[in-house]
């Protein structure tokens, strides 16, 4: 077993600083994991090993020569989506009519955690144009859970959750329009953090978002150990996160939600949500429970107000700056004929209901701001909200398909703006990741991240797969 493959980013920069460790040693041994584990999880679509040993013997020397004291994660190896540019690498977003389209230069995101010190390893996969659950598409074909093969990995962050769960980086960057960091990080048994909106640049995407929707959609880290989720959003963030050793756990209200009153929540997923709650009562917090009926119009809330934020059409995403017609490339993808994945096909086709009904949609969002005063007070400035990240634990390939609107439990704080930390909460009776959403008021990332930290003390956190060997 090598140990590096099991500690957080933030303690092996610590290392590699400090000279126990070579960056070298710390990036050849996530580079063999990968290409252990990766054949069968398809999770990393395009690699750049050789130029990252390069980068990691750069760090060495710089080390060697007294530098690099003030870049927390020198010589630490990661993994990029692959929507975000990473100069050199593809950036298709999984859309056929893309392929063969490569960065120029580094999103803002990855140009700061490269500016940190951390070390590429590749890019990752994820749902066409970044819109589902299941991290699949023409250009990369599918993704697999380290867990479970049979089952998804979870989008649209997918390739992301699969190699940090299966130990082949110790953190990576994703973003998160609905759930998309979130779901990933619960499927794959790791931490994932979705800031408050606008707290970090999102810029150098594909596809971009527009107006109100750049704080809808956020970039954030997906990490096995939660040590490294304050570091990494210190890094991304354009402004102060504040502390999370700062927080008093004895002067914390937890609020408990277990439904939204309209999917239920498989019983282990909720007996996982109290045994969180009754963690954080030993360490002095106050917890009750609570319901938000306004919570079972989620779906409707968050379509409404996506679809106000504007920007372009899906239909015209899917044809990269020309819609396509959903009906007609519906019959193509019965016939195997399709560039397309049927469920961006599916989007694509209903996307326009809301605008056929203006005042349902008004109404909608309406109630989206209610929704986002009832939980600022419910919440309030010192407390968190535990709540179901999905229904249950990572579902079998397809299944979703069956049952496509359970990402709600996820998609709805991301139009509340609140920041939120995917916690791990052990494995189920089959095996799968448990876990849960710690939600807070905007800004208080810091909070939700010092309960992650307190969780993962007390119940264990990540649980390494068979699949990784560790």
């Amino acid at each position: 077993m090598d140990s590096n493959l099991l500690l957080s980013g933030t303690e092996l920069g610590t290392l590699i600083r400090s000279r126990r460790v070579s960056s070298r040693e710390v990036v050849e041994a996530h580079i063999r994991q990968i290409e252990r584990v990766n054949p069968q999880l398809n999770a990393v679509v395009c690699t750049r090993f050789e130029e990252a040993r390069r980068e990691a013997d750069d760090a060495d020397r710089m080390i060697a020569a007294g530098d690099g004291e003030d870049r927390p994660f020198l010589g630490v190896p990661c993994s990029i989506k692959e929507c975000f540019a990473l100069e050199g690498m593809p950036n298709t977003s999984g859309l056929v009519a893309r392929r063969g389209t490569l960065a120029t230069s580094d999103a803002g995101a990855v140009r700061r955690l490269r500016a940190a010190g951390a070390i590429p390893l590749g890019v990752t996969n994820l749902s066409e144009l970044c819109m589902w659950m299941e991290s699949n598409n023409r250009v990369y074909g599918r993704t697999n859970n380290p867990y479970d093969l049979k089952r998804i990995p979870g989008g649209s962050s997918g390739g992301e959750g699969a190699i940090i769960g299966a130990g082949g980086v110790p953190f990576g960057l994703g973003s998160d329009v609905g759930g998309s960091i979130r779901m990933p990080a619960f499927f794959n048994g790791i931490f994932g953090h979705k800031p408050t909106g606008g707290l970090v640049d999102n810029s150098g995407q594909f596809p971009a978002t527009h107006g109100v929707g750049d704080r809808y959609l956020t970039s954030g880290p997906l990490a096995r150990r939660a040590a490294d989720l304050a570091p990494l959003l210190s890094v991304l963030a354009s402004a102060d996160i504040g502390i999370p050793a700062e927080v008093s756990l004895a002067d914390l209200d937890v609020v408990c939600i277990e439904t939204d009153g309209r999917t239920p929540v498989d019983d282990e997923l909720c007996e996982a949500q109290r045994s969180a709650a009754r963690a954080l009562e030993r360490r002095g917090a106050r917890t009750r429970t609570a319901k938000l009926p306004r919570l079972k119009k989620a779906l409707e809330i968050w379509s409404a107000m996506m679809e106000a934020a504007g920007g372009p059409t899906f239909r015209e995403l899917l044809g990269n700056g020309k819609a396509i017609m959903p009906a007609l490339e519906l019959l193509a993808w019965a016939f195997g004929r399709s560039a397309h994945t049927l469920p961006a096909l599916g989007l694509a086709l209903v996307e326009r209901v809301p605008k056929l009904f203006p005042r349902s949609s008004a109404r909608a969002i309406e109630e989206g701001k209610l929704l986002k005063h009832e939980l600022n007070e419910l919440v309030g400035p010192r407390g968190v909200l535990l709540y179901p990240p999905y229904s249950s634990t990572a579902p079998r390939h397809n299944e979703p398909l069956r049952s496509p609107l359970r990402w709600v439990y996820a998609a709805v704080f991301n139009v509340m703006e609140m920041p939120v930390t995917a916690v791990p909460l052990g494995l189920s009776a089959s095996g799968m990741p448990l876990g849960v959403q710690v939600a807070a008021t905007p800004g208080n990332d810091h909070v939700t991240i010092a309960v992650a930290l307190a969780l993962e003390a007390e119940l264990g956190g990540w649980v390494p797969p068979p699949l990784a060997q560790l």
